[in-house]
């Protein structure tokens, strides 16, 4: 028994496990935030925009006494979409702000053999070619950039 416990401890303390609680709690308060917006901001706005809205949770059929209410369900898929749409919008507009925020340049193509080095580089590391270091351009706060080293020979 001490050693299934010991497992389970492994287990439940695993990187992968904990981010999987993480992404499970932010999940939940983020399914809140969506629903709040849908139920709240956009439901209203098709009600404006219909006049009055399109309640079909009343829709159902009786077969033997028993009530199917697929008023109900279509209600549901209606609110999914929705759901899903703002979703998508939403990481649609994260990721173009991410592609934004470009990181600078580190590589350059060897003149010689066309293989990627640092722009710092002296010597091409494959093609063992002499190359001469790109200088970057000054930061915009007045200082000048630092000056470059040349190889002599």
């Amino acid at each position: 028994m001490k050693k299934f416990f010991q497992e389970f401890k492994e287990f439940i303390s695993r990187g992968s496990v904990m981010d999987l609680a993480v992404g499970v709690i932010i999940g939940s308060a983020f399914t809140a935030i969506v629903t709040a917006l849908v139920e709240n901001i956009i439901n209203p706005l098709i009600e404006l925009l219909t006049g009055g809205g399109v309640d079909a949770s009343g829709l159902n059929i009786t077969i033997n006494g028993i009530a199917f209410n697929f008023g109900d369900f279509i209600g549901a898929v209606i609110n999914f979409i929705l759901v899903a749409l703002i979703i998508f919008l939403m990481i649609k507009t994260i990721n173009n702000m991410r592609k934004k925020e470009k990181p600078p340049e580190t590589e350059r193509d060897c003149p010689y053999c066309k293989m990627k080095i640092s722009k710092e580089a002296t010597k091409c590391p494959y093609c063992t070619a002499d190359v001469e270091p790109e200088t970057t351009p000054a930061p915009e706060s007045g200082r000048k950039a630092p000056a470059t080293r040349r190889r002599l020979g």
